[in-house]
């Protein structure tokens, strides 16, 4: 069985989020995939085969983490399509069916790949009792990012705040399902970003997210509406760092950027 592990939203090596990909003839039980998952210990690890021709979607796709399987991933899905579309496995757009419904990965001739995921819907919320001594920093913001994702999304201060954060990851768990996203405003657009952000999802045994294409789902959004345009790229500033073009089409998303293969090798137990 050939696994594969993809650096996504990142044109080199060694960056952006690491995540295993396995492509099967069908699913076994969840317990196998879970286990899978935490051997591979990245933050998501995406199982996918192929569907009968003539439906709505064209590969099954599921996304686990070391703890718990999730509603919704970018960057595993990124590297999915990175590896059908690499492989020869698949040709032209792919449709995946998922929890979160049909997703949709387009390759460009550049090289990147388009993700079409559903909006975040978000919803202003006071702040928790807590989040602020857990994050380390005053938010400015706080909104709920709806049931797909399960976090709160908050706004700091400035992109230098985000960049220090040193989070309480237990406190910051009892405050979301998910976890936390923590953005700002780029202090310098020439740099190539409009935003930055940090995200901690420690319920789901992440710590640290490096790259969070389902976060952008939200940033996109909540970025659109104050910095009066449709298109975007954040900067997730995580020491891996990575970066995610984003076009927002009202309760569609669109979520673009690239993936690098590092590994390549033979799962012995399955």
């Amino acid at each position: 069985m050939r696994m594969r592990i993809v650096d996504a939203f990142t044109d080199r090596p060694f960056a952006g989020n690491p995540a295993g990909v396995l492509l099967l003839d069908a699913f076994p039980g969840d317990d196998r995939l879970q286990n899978v998952a935490l051997e591979v210990n990245h933050a998501e690890t995406a199982f996918a085969h192929p569907l009968p021709p003539g439906g709505e979607a064209d590969w099954a796709l599921r996304w686990f983490t070391p703890v718990a399987e999730v509603d919704q991933c970018g960057h595993a899905t990124l590297a999915t399509a990175h590896v059908l579309f690499g492989t020869g496995a698949h040709t032209g757009p792919v449709r995946f069916a998922t929890r979160s419904g049909v997703l949709v990965a387009t390759p460009a001739e550049d090289g990147s790949i388009t993700l079409d995921f559903p909006t975040a819907p978000l919803t202003p919320v006071e702040l928790p009792d807590g989040v602020a001594e857990a994050l380390g920093a005053e938010p400015l913001t706080v909104l709920d990012t709806g049931p797909h994702l399960g976090d709160l999304l908050v706004e700091l201060a400035d992109e230098k705040t985000v960049h220090a954060l040193r989070p309480d990851h237990g406190a910051l768990g009892a405050h979301s399902r998910r976890g936390i996203i923590a953005t700002a405003r780029a202090e310098n657009p020439a740099l190539g970003y409009d935003y930055v952000s940090r995200c901690f999802f420690p319920n789901l045994g992440i710590d640290e997210d490096p790259v969070t294409g389902s976060a952008h789902t939200a940033l996109a959004p909540y970025w659109s509406e104050r910095l009066g345009r449709t298109a975007l790229t954040g900067l997730q500033a995580s020491p891996r760092s990575g970066r995610v073009r984003t076009e927002l089409r009202g309760e569609r998303t669109m979520l673009t950027g690239r993936a690098v293969t590092v590994i390549e090798g033979e799962l012995l137990a399955w």
